[in-house]
């Protein structure tokens, strides 16, 4: 299934039936469908926008960029400028196996305590832990994706935005559905020389843009805001809403064990020795970190859970944190990833062409709650060719994430 218009297809679920998507967003949905490992899919379960687990709704922006695993990171104690939509922050990597449990930094040569990625996570794991549960009728979710595209023909990349809102009820039954809206922001150029190149160009309100291992297709990003699509479907399965390594409702959710150990084994229960999106070979961490990172970032589970996912993260040998990060809306975090020889594999099957990407949850260390997701050109191919390393080639950003009794308009 190599044509990206038939991959982009099989990736959109079943139970979306003819719900409209405007053109932009198939856009962005053919980018990110191509990124993915270029060999025949397994039968899509997973949710729309994103691998890490969002409802299985979806909403059309099915075949997000790929289950790629993240690599290394660093964990400091300084801040630094905050990245653009198009370039990332990277530092000196710590990673979790570097400090032993019983120490909790070093002394860097510039006097500053460096502490270890366990040492983060752990008191993120606190943190989660501790805040409160509170339930209501609907799971609400409010997102804004950003993903890059190279202008066809003309030395400039734009990013295109995505806001998607979503509403899942706590409830089951025949009567129960879930909702959804999306819209898509437009196009703008990514940077000011991009922007400039832009306005040489006759700054064209429709850009052509290119469409990656499609000769001849053509694609167009309007610069301006499109019309909000809306659309609902019942329940998949009766109940099943969520992605996590196997499709759970939001009762399996609610119901995850709370001990780290515990929680491991309830979803290695789903490995098989490859990755979620697709049969590429992936190791038992790196899948670890791709299903517990999607947890983490927009899932009704327990404040307990999410602390004990945490304490799981810290665990992996691999792990490696960013401390001052900044998110495509610029609010600054901590981001962690998975490094080591399967993760880079991973990054290099996303991105196709011998390119490769890098992955990474950004997340709030006071609450222990997701901000983005984003992942990283760290050798330019593929759709992220023309594009130098560093660059954040899309984004996800939470914007609101929690249970409420107000569910969507009618």
């Amino acid at each position: 299934m190599n044509d990206p218009i038939d991959r982009l297809r099989a990736a959109r679920p079943a139970h979306l039936g003819d719900t409209p998507v405007d053109e932009r967003t198939r856009a962005a949905e053919l980018t990110r469908a191509m990124a993915q490992p270029r060999q025949e899919r397994r039968t899509r379960r997973a949710p729309g926008r994103r691998t890490i687990a969002r409802p299985a709704w979806g909403l059309g922006l099915a075949g997000a960029a790929a289950a790629v695993t993240a690599v290394a990171v660093a964990v400091t104690g300084t801040g630094g400028t905050a990245p653009s939509p198009s370039a990332a922050r990277t530092g000196q990597a710590v990673s979790a196996s570097e400090s032993p449990e019983s120490s909790p930094g070093r002394t860097a040569p510039d006097g500053q305590v460096r502490l270890s990625a366990r040492t983060v996570l752990l008191a993120a794991a606190h943190r989660a832990a501790g805040q409160p549960d509170e339930t209501g009728a609907w799971w609400h979710t409010v997102s804004v994706s950003r993903t890059l595209f190279r202008a066809e023909g003309a030395d400039y990349t734009v990013v295109d935005r995505q806001r998607t809102e979503s509403w899942t009820p706590s409830a089951t039954g025949p009567d129960q559905r879930q909702h959804s809206g999306s819209q898509s922001l437009g196009a703008q150029p990514a940077t000011p020389e991009d922007e400039a190149a832009w306005r040489e160009a006759g700054a064209p309100a429709e850009i052509p843009v290119v469409v990656p291992g499609k000769k001849g297709a053509k694609l167009s990003l309007p610069t301006g805001p499109g019309e909000v699509q809306k659309g609902q479907a019942p329940l998949p399965d009766g109940d099943k809403v969520f992605w996590l390594g196997r499709n759970v409702s939001v009762r399996d959710l609610r119901a995850l064990p709370s001990e780290p150990g515990a929680l491991k084994a309830w979803l290695l229960r789903s490995y098989k020795g490859h990755g979620t999106e697709s049969s590429a070979p992936m190791s038992r961490d790196a899948w670890l970190f791709t299903v517990t990172t999607g947890l983490i970032a927009d899932m009704p589970v327990t404040p307990e859970v999410r602390g004990a996912a945490f304490r799981m993260l810290a665990g992996l040998a691999s792990i490696e944190v960013t401390r001052d990060v900044t998110d495509a809306e610029g609010r600054a975090g901590t981001a962690v990833t998975i490094d080591g020889p399967e993760a880079s594999a991973m990054g290099k099957a996303a991105a196709g062409d011998d390119g490769v990407l890098r992955t990474r949850l950004i997340f709030d260390e006071e609450t222990g709650r997701a901000l983005a997701t984003e992942n990283v050109v760290v050798r330019p191919g593929g759709a992220q060719a023309g594009m130098e390393p560093g660059t954040v080639w899309n984004s996800d950003v939470t914007l609101e994430s929690g249970w409420t009794d107000d569910g969507p308009a009618s």
